[in-house]
This record gives C-alpha cells, structure tokens and sequence, in this order.
C-alpha cells in the first residue's frame, strides 16, 4: 500500500455482486422446476455437471459476502441477509457458520485449534494413500462441517438458527411445490460439487504446501470466471476487502509482489498430485500456535 496507494480504491463493494447472485438462484429454482420429473439418473446428472458448479460457485460468492463486498462495510446486516438468500439453492443452511469461521481463519491463518481449514491429526494420519487421498476428496463437504465441532466449538448464533429457518422453509416449499426430486438435485449437486469435482481443486490450492516455504498460492486459470476470482488467493489475503472482481487489478497494479511466486494453473493437475504425490497429504498444511486476540 505504501508503494501502490491506488490499491485502496479497489476497496469496498462490487455493484454488480448482488444481480450475478440473484441471477444464479433464480437459473437454480427454474432448474428444480425443469427436472421435477427427470429419472434419478438424470437427475444426479444434472447435479453433478450443472446444479452443483451453480451451487459450489454460489458458496464462493458466500465466501466473498462474508467480507462484506456486496453492500459494504455499513450495511453488514444488508450482507448477511443476502448471503442466506445466496444460501438458498445449496440446500443445507451454510452461510451463517461459514463466517463466523471465515474471520478466524484470515486473522489466525494455519492457527491450532482456531483455523478449522485445517485437518485434524485422525485425518492426516488415516487419509495418507492414494486410495485414501481420493476417499477425502469426496468426503470433504462432510469434514469441513464437522471439523469446527470437533476442532474449535462456538456457541450457535441467532443469524445460524435463522440461516436454517429460511433455508429449510424454502426447501420444503420447494418440496410442496414440484416434489423431492428438485430438492435432491439441490443438496446432491452441493455435495457432489464440494468433494471430487474440478472446482473443488482449489480447497487445496489455497493453502496445501507443494512446496516447502510457501503456504498460501493463487490460481490463474480460467475457472476463475466461474468462482468470483477465488483462484487470486494470495491477493485475497493481503487485502479481504477488495471483492473478488478487482483481484486481478491488484496483481497487475503490484505485479513485482505477486508474478515471482509459486502458483497453480490447472485444479485438475493439483488434485491429481495431491492424490498421487506420496509427499502430498492432508498433513500438507502450516499449522502454528496463535495467541487469540481480544474482541472489541
């Protein structure tokens, strides 16, 4: 910031956020009227190549909510609201824990205890062949629910019993409406598409250590265009408030801080050397010890 200023301005929300969202729920709830009447085949299909790359990108615009970029800092009850409208194609109310996790991850990245991103000591010790590797890249959606109760418990908050009133009315309305297929098509492409699914290669590009020194890499293939930029990681990290559609301006504006580091492009090739490097694990992460700061 003291050499490139101008990196402040891209600061603050992103106009556009707020329809691209709205758009992707809407596409999702004429998508569950459209295969009410599929086979099952089909219907988990359909979830898996279309319903769940809508729901795992509408998870990262949660991701990017949660820093407030969709109405700004002084409306952050405005954002919350509206990440339990984004919430509401994936089915399982989510977006609620996922911030009040998502700040202790950014201010205690790698933190024992406090950063539940991290795998727990079970997983880097039984999850450690190939075969394994590629059984927790399905299971993931089940480890990263569990592993905060398990890793860092924190009293249930008025917004989640919220989240999950809202999120469950609408699925039984959906439900009520065209039966239980859609809702299927809608939690199944959730799971689907948060375990082994190309998308799902940047849970461990963000912060897997392929190599020894560096623990955080950005990503700058082309499906950053599907998940609000969330391949820039290492800019996200150096600046959480700038939403994920000016990430690319501060690489280019800082291009000397960022073009010489380590970086992934292709998700696929690193879930396929995660699987298949015998170095690579669940164990792969910094983990350190962090004093907790003091709340406000």
């Amino acid at each position: 910031l003291a050499k490139y200023p101008e990196i402040k301005t891209l600061m603050g929300p992103d106009p556009h956020l707020k329809w691209i969202v709205s758009g992707m729920v809407f596409m999702q709830l004429l998508a569950c009227y459209l295969v009410k009447d599929l086979s099952w085949k089909w219907i988990f299909f359909w979830a898996y190549a279309f319903g769940g790359c809508v729901n795992h990108s509408l998870t990262l615009a949660i991701h990017d909510i949660s820093h407030n970029v969709a109405f700004g800092n002084k409306q952050a009850k405005w954002n919350r609201w509206f990440a339990v409208f984004a919430n509401l194609p994936i089915g399982i109310p989510y977006s609620a824990s996922f911030k009040k996790y998502h700040i202790d991850h950014h201010r205690y990245l790698g933190g024992d205890s406090l950063d539940v991103d991290i795998p727990t000591d079970f997983e880097g010790w039984f999850f450690c062949t190939p075969l394994r590797k590629l059984l927790w890249l399905f299971l993931q959606p089940l480890f990263y629910s569990l592993r905060p109760l398990y890793v860092n418990p924190k009293a249930i908050t008025r917004m989640e019993i919220l989240n999950a009133l809202v999120q469950f009315s609408v699925d039984l309305i959906i439900y009520y409406l065209w039966g239980i297929k859609p809702v299927i098509y809608l939690i199944a492409g959730t799971i689907l598409c948060l375990g082994f699914h190309p998308i799902s290669g940047h849970f461990i590009a963000e912060h897997y250590m392929f190599l020894k020194g560096y623990e955080t890499y950005s990503y700058y293939g082309p499906l950053n265009w599907l998940t609000f930029n969330v391949g820039y990681h290492m800019e996200h990290h150096d600046f959480p408030s700038i939403p994920g559609c000016r990430l690319p301006m501060v690489k280019k504006i800082a291009a000397e801080y960022y073009d010489n580091l380590p970086h992934h492009q292709s998700w696929i090739r690193v879930l396929w050397d995660f699987v298949f490097d015998d170095t690579l694990g669940p164990y792969s992460r910094v983990k350190r010890l962090c004093k907790l700061a003091k709340e406000s």
